[in-house]
């Protein structure tokens, strides 16, 4: 009888060594993180964090962003000063708006120590997206000292101007053949600062002759640039925007877009629990 269950015995202790081996070595679910460092706004009349955040669920918010990382798999988070403690953590790194003297009375300006880490991170296989904004609401000579190293500078203007409901006058319709705009007929984008390029730096969207949206390799890594906020609560649906626009389907292929971008190597392996 003992020669009978022995068979059986192995063969259960290999398939629970099996599965265990596996499991440790399943793929980590991304992790996208917004920074609130550098946009780190505080609301007047509640006290509490706002503007270009993933907890934001009014118009002023990135909440409807945060549900499609999540709806694609992705792990969403906020991070403050981006040291390499931080970053190794992290596979995408989104900075939004960084402030000026009017939106924060003491800001947190991009310095050369978190310039050194965010280069260091993004040419290991980091995924940086960087949307800024149109002057005056955006903070640009310490963003600029950053971007300078990608070969992109913001340039300090308003470009898309749109009175009241005049929607059409932030109307794009004319594309690169580009993922993010991969069955997309017509953007919105509000008020927005273009780029100059320079290196390696290619524009993903240009309007006589402006760039709106740029794009770059850096190392194992990447990085995506706007002049504008853009797919905020206000923006992404229908809420206010014409049905014509489709930001929303914009957004979900800039997401799929930058988790793609992820190098397998950042994808480190992770147990799930088998106890072995």
């Amino acid at each position: 009888m003992k020669l009978m269950r022995l068979p059986f015995n192995r063969f259960l202790l290999i398939s629970v060594l099996m599965t265990g081996f596996f499991s440790a070595y399943s793929p980590a679910q991304p992790v996208a993180a917004l920074d609130n460092w550098f946009n780190r706004e505080t609301n007047a009349k509640t006290g509490q964090p706002f503007h270009y955040l993933w907890t934001d669920t009014e118009w002023s918010g990135y909440s409807r962003w945060g549900e499609i990382f999540t709806s694609m798999g992705s792990k969403i988070t906020t991070i403050e000063k981006p040291v390499a403690s931080v970053l190794k953590n992290i596979d995408v790194y989104i900075i939004v708006d960084p402030d000026t003297t009017t939106e924060s009375p003491s800001p947190n300006y991009i310095m050369a120590d978190d310039i050194k880490a965010i280069k260091k991170w993004v040419k290991k296989g980091g995924v940086l997206a960087v949307l800024a904004n149109d002057a005056p609401n955006c903070e640009f000579t310490h963003l600029n000292r950053l971007m300078k190293n990608f070969g992109m500078q913001f340039n300090h203007v308003t470009l898309h101007p749109v009175p009241g409901t005049d929607f059409e006058k932030g109307a794009s319709t004319e594309f690169e053949d580009h993922p993010v705009f991969k069955g997309v007929s017509k953007i919105y984008i509000k008020e927005v600062s273009d780029i100059r390029l320079s290196g390696k730096a290619q524009p993903i969207l240009m309007e006589k002759g402006k760039v709106l949206i740029a794009e770059t390799n850096y190392g194992k890594g990447y990085v995506f640039a706007i002049g504008d906020p853009w797919i905020y609560n206000e923006y992404i649906d229908h809420d206010r925007l014409p049905s014509g626009f489709e930001n929303r389907k914009a957004a979900e292929n800039l997401t799929g877009f930058l988790l793609g971008k992820v190098p397998p190597s950042r994808k480190l392996p992770i147990a799930i629990g088998t106890g072995y």
